[in-house]
């Protein structure tokens, strides 16, 4: 750990936005905290996913973060069961609809350098997108009112073939699925609202999406062993995912591996797979202005509508904001074989990241305890793991 530290500053402090901005002196990324209480902190957590593992077979990736001082991260369980390929913390994994913040900070960067404006309409960018009057901040709010391409795809397009980002612009073109409201009339998630993100990204940049992610972001944030996977539109679907960890579905005995499938062609919503080591290395990114200004970044943690009625909580760019908590914010996703889980408490200035291979989920009531850990009993049994329930269609 103390190498990925070391490693981290030096990645950091290199930057080319360090370099220009001096935002921060060296001295203050880490600031020490009693070795002691790290020590017990670390040992809690490992325990809790320990018994996990042991009793109701947790498989993943974990890292807990306090005040810019990794405390604790380790990986439990395979990376590929029936190959028995152990999984490391530099393991890459679909995060799912946690890819959304990177998508949304896509957007926010070509923001501050006046390539685009929040309240343009989406029009201006994708002309032959059918609906009129959204803009991109409904987008990235999900106040478009959209359908949702995960819905209507099935029926509308052959199954058998990759359906990529493009290729969605042109169903909803053609066939205009109904939208749920006028746009800015609700809140709905909708994953069409991430994929036409990444598409005006692409076409005010003229280079494909995971590109400018890939360098604008991850080779500057020096997140090593984190990429976009996105189908190739000319061949037909694989078997299974050529890249990154892999996901799996069915019990704790027998799990089996996910095949790959046709709406892995479109990105935004979901497809960045990332490390627990790399996005530690963004969470600290984010503190420290690489990217975009606090100013900039505060908007992405800004509620984005006046009320949520379906959902308790509300959500900014990219992030949902923790309604009981003060300045919390977070993302889940899954997705084919991936249940992935992002949670940053800005009060206390601390961080915890589960990635898991499996359909098998955990309650995010036990992240938010590790959180405000103190003294923590964990008893006989683990009471925090949900039974494994039938996944719905889409992802978080």
């Amino acid at each position: 750990m103390v190498v990925f530290i070391l490693n981290l500053t030096k990645e950091i402090k290199e930057s080319p936005r360090y370099i220009k901005k001096h935002t921060f002196p060296t001295d203050s990324i880490f600031t020490d905290l009693d070795k002691v209480v790290i020590a017990k902190k670390a040992r809690i957590i490992d325990s809790i996913f320990s018994t996990m593992q042991a009793k109701a077979g947790f498989n993943g990736t974990v890292l807990y973060g306090e005040k810019g001082r990794l405390v604790f991260m380790k990986a439990y369980g395979y990376d590929d069961f029936k190959a028995r390929k152990k999984l490391t913390t530099a393991s890459p994994f679909q995060l799912a609809s946690v890819s959304k913040m990177f998508t949304a900070m896509a957007i926010m960067m070509l923001k501050e350098e006046g390539l685009l404006d929040y309240n343009d309409s989406v029009r201006q960018y994708i002309p032959e997108l059918p609906y009129t009057g959204i803009t991109i901040r409904q987008l990235l709010n999900h106040r478009s009112g959209l359908p949702d391409y995960m819905h209507f795809s099935d029926k509308l397009w052959d199954v058998t073939r990759p359906l990529t980002n493009e290729d969605m612009i042109r169903v909803m073109a053609v066939h205009q699925p109904p939208k749920y409201f006028f746009p800015g009339g609700g809140f709905d998630y909708c994953n069409s609202n991430y994929a036409l993100l990444a598409s005006v990204v692409e076409r005010i940049t003229k280079q494909p999406f995971e590109q400018f992610v890939q360098e604008r972001i991850f080779d500057l944030v020096g997140m090593n062993n984190s990429f976009i996977y996105r189908l190739d539109h000319t061949q037909p679907v694989p078997a299974f995912v050529p890249v990154g960890v892999s996901g799996h579905k069915g019990g704790r005995s027998v799990p089996r591996k996910e095949p790959d499938f046709y709406q892995n062609g479109v990105v935004g919503d979901k497809g960045v797979y990332a490390s627990v080591e790399d996005l530690f290395k963004w969470d600290q990114a984010l503190y420290h202005e690489l990217l975009v200004s606090d100013h900039t970044l505060q908007e992405a943690f800004s509620p984005g509508s006046a009320k949520i009625s379906k959902w308790k909580d509300n959500y900014g760019f990219g992030w949902r904001l923790k309604a009981e908590r003060v300045k919390t914010v977070y993302h889940y996703g899954w997705w084919k074989g991936f249940r992935t889980y992002f949670i940053r408490d800005l009060y206390q200035e601390k961080t915890i990241i589960v990635l898991t291979n499996t359909t098998r989920s955990l309650s995010a009531g036990l992240l938010y305890d590790i959180l405000d850990i103190k003294q923590y009993d964990l008893g006989p049994v683990c009471p925090y793991i949900k039974p494994e329930k039938k996944p719905k269609k889409s992802h978080q």
